[in-house]
């Protein structure tokens, strides 16, 4: 990050555009995306792990995003099967236990996974 620019990244820096690793068949198309710093940071060292730039390493996120994920065609049944289950075990984990496990990865403080029990 530049300094005396109030926090805000030094564009020159995000891309190397000397070491695009772009397929030739891929359009390109310039946006300007609001992160957190961690997030940056990460993305950054991504990039500089695989000697890609920041945009390749989220190209290559969206894509590994779009394998697991079906976002055009939900599993209407698995998610009926899964609120079935719940409604007759009523065992579950809250979701705040869930976030703070999952906030809690890569401290020093990591909490153990979370159990289902049942819930009221």
């Amino acid at each position: 990050m530049g300094g005396g620019n109030g926090g805000q990244a030094d564009v020159g820096t995000l891309d190397n555009f000397a070491s695009r690793t772009y397929p030739a068949h891929m359009n390109m198309v310039r946006r300007t995306l609001d992160i957190d710093t961690s997030t940056d940071a990460r993305l950054r060292e991504l990039a500089a792990e695989r000697g890609q730039d920041v945009s390749a390493v989220l190209a290559e996120a969206v894509a590994l995003l779009d394998s697991v994920i079906d976002i055009g065609n939900p599993d209407i049944a698995e998610d009926r099967r899964r609120l079935d289950e719940f409604n007759r075990t009523r065992e579950g984990i809250p979701l705040h236990e869930v976030k703070a496990w999952v906030e809690s990865w890569g401290t020093e403080e990591e909490l153990p996974r979370p159990e289902a029990r049942r819930i009221e």
